[in-house]
């Protein structure tokens, strides 16, 4: 049998740990959304407000660590919680990184503005709609405790690959055909870059549910060859 606190006051921290992901996983999500809106609209004060606005992701950062190494120190949690708090301290970091991943693509797009357009802007929307699905359900998945949705997260990546191996090669032949084009190309590939690593961040988010979960940490299953559970 496991063992677990009775203490509602204890319950309701644990319950304000969740609650503080959400509101930044919603946080860094609409970041995302706003900087790549910036890049198709050439809006480069929308672009300023995803960089200044970050500041509240790093707040709600510090607070989530400190609530966790607080519950640590003080509630000695056991079995589940134990594992919840573990837990939570590395979605907060992953989250924390995807804020910073949306305003580098924010400072990309206030570079990219005062050039000449090069190419539509298609597949950087799609790669980023993945990625910002991925961190809504892979923090559903941490809500509901859903494997299956975690594991789903986790092959989503793959498009986001795909979608930036595709946009890369299309860009090199660009600068190939025109040396004008190297500057702006090179700083559509640090966004696409930025969306794979938000994607991969998300991924790590659903590595750590499956470890919530079922004990097993499946952060290296792919490159060792295992089965997800």
């Amino acid at each position: 049998m496991e063992k677990k606190h009775t203490s509602s006051s204890y319950e309701q921290e644990l319950q304000e740990v969740k609650e503080g992901l959400l509101q930044s996983g919603a946080l860094v999500e609409e970041a995302i959304g706003k900087a790549v809106k910036s890049l198709v609209d050439g809006d480069t004060e929308l672009a300023h407000a995803v960089i200044s606005g970050d500041r509240r992701v790093d707040e709600i950062d510090i607070d989530i660590e400190e609530r966790c190494i607080r519950l640590l120190a003080l509630r000695q949690p056991a079995a589940t919680d134990l594992r919840f708090i573990a837990t939570a301290i590395k979605v907060n970091g992953h989250l924390e990184r995807i804020g910073d991943m949306a305003v580098n693509i924010a400072e990309r797009v206030v570079l990219l503005n005062d050039l000449p357009r090069i190419k539509p802007y298609v597949d950087i929307p799609r790669m980023a709609d993945i990625a910002r699905k991925m961190i809504r359900d892979s923090l559903d998945a941490l809500v509901r405790q859903d494997l299956d949705l975690a594991n789903r997260v986790r092959r989503e990546d793959e498009k986001v690959d795909q979608l930036e191996d595709q946009i890369t090669r299309e860009l090199i032949t660009f600068m190939m055909e025109d040396p004008r084009r190297i500057h702006p190309a090179l700083l559509i590939m640090q966004v696409a870059k930025n969306i794979e690593r938000i994607s991969d961040h998300a991924e790590g988010i659903a590595h750590m549910v499956v470890f919530l979960i079922t004990g097993r940490i499946v952060r290296h299953a792919r490159s060792m060859g295992e089965e997800a559970p």
